[in-house]
């Protein structure tokens, strides 16, 4: 199934025509033609299988053949994470995150944060890039970039909240903290880890210290870990 995406999607009527870019996507770049078919997603869980019918001024018509949904992640994970310095390696989680099943990512300033300014546009591209090509049907919500302190008083009612840090405390798997809920969010600091201040903060809100494993592992990758944990505990 190759796996299109117009977030406006809708099964009102029996044809539908989506948006340009996604257009020229599919009728340039892998040069699909009329009478060819095609999988559509909302991002929303709602897919359609199509027939292009025409094509509208570079845009594809598409007549609707048959609709089914796609259910939801069997879990609800949010990580809130410190962009990288090198824009390609966080772009790298993201896009890993998104294959592997996240619902939902929010960019933080810590204190120790290389980066500061995030190109929202891009990552929204490598975020629905990575969920056609992996075929996942819910696109992850993608947050603004705010700072710690504005981030950590938020509402975070029903989420089991975890901070994943690199100092030497007593710290719990979280393994054992994802199995205790489907609702979880962690965090996840800059090169530089949290400051002990944060560390303090968090733990004050009632965030939980827990530890990806034995080892020190780069920001992106231990995003990508929490993922895999997620997803396959």
């Amino acid at each position: 199934m190759q796996l299109f995406f117009d977030r406006h999607l809708a099964f009102d009527n029996a044809t539908f025509l989506i948006e340009a870019n996604e257009s020229n996507h599919i009728l340039r770049v892998l040069r699909k033609n009329k009478g060819d078919i095609i999988f559509v997603t909302n991002g929303m869980g709602d897919v359609c299988k199509a027939e292009i019918s025409n094509i509208i001024s570079k845009r594809c018509e598409i007549n609707i053949l048959e609709t089914f949904s796609e259910p939801p992640l069997p879990y609800d994970l949010h990580i809130a994470i410190a962009p990288t310095k090198s824009a390609d390696r966080f772009e790298y989680f993201l896009e890993k995150s998104t294959e592997i099943g996240i619902t939902e990512i929010s960019p933080i300033i810590s204190e120790n944060s290389e980066r500061k300014r995030l190109n929202n546009s891009r990552c929204q591209k490598i975020i629905q890039s990575a969920m056609k090509q992996s075929q996942r049907c819910h696109l992850p919500k993608l947050n603004e970039l705010r700072d710690f302190k504005t981030f950590i008083n938020s509402n975070f009612d029903g989420y089991n909240t975890c901070i994943a840090h690199c100092e030497d405390d007593q710290k719990r798997l979280f393994q054992s903290e994802r199995r205790k809920h489907d609702k979880i969010l962690i965090l996840i600091g800059p090169e530089g880890d949290f400051s002990p201040e944060e560390i303090k903060l968090a733990l004050s809100q009632g965030f939980k210290a827990v530890s990806l494993g034995d080892k020190r592992l780069r920001t992106e990758t231990a995003g990508i870990v929490a993922c895999a944990i997620t997803s396959y505990s």
